[in-house]
């Protein structure tokens, strides 16, 4: 064999091994992310990036890597997926953990008001808010009443409606409040 059939072309054990490995990697990776539930593949935020790359980073090697068996790879996926749900788990029951991995809404814009500290912290421009606003379809600002960065990296944008008070009383009379 010459050493260009060797670069464009080494054999069909290779492909076997890719299609075999891969395909079985693959269908071991949806059993173990069934099992662990929907939590996983939800918007992602830092924590749930985290275990996106990994996996990623594992499928990726075992389909390239042919020192990587296929038992190497899935119990690579396995311990992936059991600190995601043991550092989950973690979370859940510590406020401490919970604190350190998780982050919290900003409030970025309110009643006409760019909180500036905020948007600094955040590192969002005045320009990035206006254009999340002419995404959703609003004229100005002046048809906001707030704006929040919420943990997952998205602006929230609430609405002004001048005829909340309104709508409140409506259905509270439908209920037979006061």
């Amino acid at each position: 064999m010459n050493v260009e059939s060797a670069i464009f072309f080494s054999g069909w054990l290779p492909i076997l091994r890719v299609l075999v490995v891969g395909s079985l990697g693959y269908v071991f990776l949806i059993f173990v992310l069934r099992i662990v539930g929907p939590r996983t593949l939800a918007k992602t935020n830092l924590f749930d990036f985290i275990i996106l790359v990994s996996i990623g980073s594992v499928y990726g090697r075992i389909l390239t890597a042919t020192d990587v068996t296929l038992v190497e790879a899935c119990v690579a996926y396995a311990l992936v997926v059991f600190m995601h749900y043991a550092v989950s788990w973690l979370r859940m029951r510590s406020t401490w953990v919970s604190s350190l991995l998780d982050a919290e809404a900003v409030l970025l814009f309110y009643h006409g008001t760019y909180i500036c500290g905020a948007m600094k912290r955040a590192r969002i421009k005045p320009a990035e808010i206006e254009a999340a606003v002419r995404e959703k379809g609003l004229g100005s600002m002046s048809h906001v009443e707030a704006i929040v960065l919420e943990a997952h990296g998205e602006l929230s944008i609430i609405e002004s409606v001048p005829y909340a008070q309104e709508l409140v009383e409506n259905l509270n009379r439908r209920r037979g409040g006061t």
